[in-house]
């Protein structure tokens, strides 16, 4: 997608008042093949700015962890209310395996731009980074190019350790859990929101494969009949079989609570886990409640499965099928565990993908067994297809991810010239069993999705959010910038 067809699709489709405004603003994000890299995200936005001055500013928030500048777009009618608190935050690349974001957030700002009835609607400035975590996208580029090649995907993803996460690194303290390692990136988040004072906060999100789903601080009626026919209007399901968290309130089908860290705390330690030691941080979204702002996510998928909003029941019960997703994660997690263990002496480059799979692998056979803590308290009756779908899809989901991310470990060593024999043996031990498992996968991974379908989605869904913010917004209980955050 060029800036050129984004703008020409974006005035295509000029704002027009009514229940169905939001759908039709999700039908208008032109097609396009790849998902920009950091530097040609930044030139677009760029570009952007050099043909409206008079509306959108450039500045830097920040520095990543490697150097690299992180930078706001702000979109305004003057500088005025752009200064001005209780506007919108957009937020895209929180977690760099996760690129929808960036086609949404260069669509959001072309619309902006193009179109001043919208402008004038919503009010207030809206604040959009296109990248908070640079680093990390960078690292997944390899893929960005071809996104509908799962063998790709595996094989170039990152995703970085937990306590590596901006999304996860904002300060917490509950109960025996403390968390102050904030990453740079997370810190230029923190002072952006400071700022700001947000009426609406997005962090851009997509998940792997199934349907779609999304997350809010709040409960919102009003919003939950849109947020169906959003994506159904594009032809999309949404995905009403395993929750991504078990702990997280269900509000209507698809539609969740955010995921509270102190509720993951106490869901963790009610099944007898070290919740202090799992836990790192908390979210953009618990940061941002003190300044009464509503926090929203849409997760689109990169692949979807028809199984994935069947509520029809399977053959098996619910609780045998989560089993059987917990002893395939303790399989996982064994075999990856074991290449780990006899490579690590032997490993002397010290990659970003050795230090997450450091993280992610022991982590496989701990959510085994909590998966297996539960089962006995399962309701007793039957899986449905969908909850069957998300439970296998999870397993190959954490096998690609993860064994992709240590091939890439391994093969650091080969491409140095610094791998022992037991070093190559290893990467040709995982990467046999790398290519089954790529085989399997293909199974339950489904159909690649357009993505002018998932950015079109996650871009109609922000608008509707961001409107029920502004329509609820009570602007007289915002604190005042030079006061206290309540």
């Amino acid at each position: 997608m060029t800036a050129a067809t984004s703008e020409s699709a974006a005035s295509a489709t000029p704002f027009a008042p009514g229940p169905d405004a939001w759908v039709r603003h999700a039908a208008t994000v032109p097609p396009a093949q790849a998902y920009p890299g950091v530097d040609e995200l930044v030139a677009r936005f760029r570009e952007l700015a050099d043909r409206y001055p008079a509306l959108v500013t450039e500045r830097r928030v920040g520095t990543s962890a490697l150097g690299e500048p992180l930078y706001c777009f702000t979109v305004a009618e003057d500088r005025p209310t752009a200064e001005e608190c209780g506007g919108y935050v957009v937020v895209g690349g929180v977690h760099p395996n996760e690129p929808v974001g960036a086609v949404t957030t260069l669509h959001l700002a072309t619309a902006l731009c193009e179109d001043s009835d919208l402008r004038a609607h919503f009010g207030g400035a809206w604040h959009i980074v296109p990248c908070i975590d640079p680093d990390g996208a960078r690292l997944n580029e390899g893929w960005f190019a071809v996104p509908a090649d799962k063998r790709a995907y595996g094989r170039h993803f990152y995703r970085p350790a937990g306590d590596q996460q901006v999304e996860w690194t904002f300060p917490f303290s509950y109960k025996d859990a403390y968390f102050d390692r904030v990453l740079p990136e997370t810190l230029a988040l923190m002072r952006l929101l400071d700022t700001t004072r947000p009426r609406f906060l997005t962090t851009l999100h997509n998940c792997e494969t199934g349907g779609v789903y999304y997350y809010l601080n709040r409960p919102a009626p009003d919003l939950y009949p849109l947020l169906a026919d959003i994506p159904a209007s594009l032809g999309m399901p949404l995905a009403t079989g395993e929750p991504e968290a078990a702990h997280a309130p269900r509000h209507a089908p698809a539609v969740y609570g955010c995921i509270d860290m102190k509720d993951a705390y106490d869901y963790l330690e009610g099944l007898g886990a070290d919740a202090a030691g799992k836990i790192a941080g908390s979210s953009s979204a618990a940061y941002a409640e003190k300044y009464g702002t509503f926090y929203f996510v849409t997760e689109v998928p990169h692949w979807s499965h028809p199984d994935a909003d069947d509520d029809s029941p399977a053959e098996q019960r619910y609780a045998d099928v989560v089993a059987h997703r917990a002893r395939a994660l303790d399989e996982t997690g064994t075999f990856l565990g074991g290449i780990l263990d006899r490579a690590s002496p032997h490993l002397t480059i010290a990659t970003p993908f050795l230090r997450a799979v450091r993280d992610f692998v022991p982590s496989l056979t701990e959510v085994a067994a909590l998966e297996s803590a539960r089962v006995d308290d399962l309701p007793d009756r039957a899986a449905t297809v969908a909850e069957r779908h998300d439970c296998e899809a999870s397993v190959h989901s954490f096998r690609i991810r993860v064994g992709g991310m240590l091939l890439r470990a391994l093969g650091a060593e080969l491409a140095a010239g610094t791998a022992t024999p037991e070093v190559r043996r290893c990467h040709r031990e995982l990467l046999a069993t790398y290519e089954t498992w790529e085989r399997e996968a293909d199974r339950v991974t489904g159909e690649p999705i357009a993505i002018s379908t998932l950015a079109g989605i996650q871009y109609g869904a922000l608008l509707a959010a961001a409107d029920h913010a502004r329509a609820a917004d009570t602007t007289a209980a915002r604190p005042e910038r030079t006061g206290e955050p309540r």
